[in-house]
């Protein structure tokens, strides 16, 4: 197969984990990503559009999801 030259390739998404974004105004849980754990060590702070606020607020990660 071409790209695997007696090398080992990497797993896809070995290092990803699933974290829930939660709204700092109303407290709900709004989205879902995924964000690298080796790359991003500090938690996620991000500008995103709240449809219970109906504004954009910040959203913060919250915990790992299964």
């Amino acid at each position: 197969m071409a790209g695997q030259e007696g090398g080992i390739m990497a797993k896809k998404g070995e290092h990803r984990i699933t974290v829930g974004l939660v709204c700092t105004v109303c407290k709900n849980r709004n989205y879902v990503t995924t964000r690298n754990k080796l790359n991003t060590e500090e938690k996620l702070k991000l500008s995103k559009y709240c449809g219970h606020c109906r504004k954009k607020t910040d959203h913060r990660e919250t915990d790992k999801l299964k």
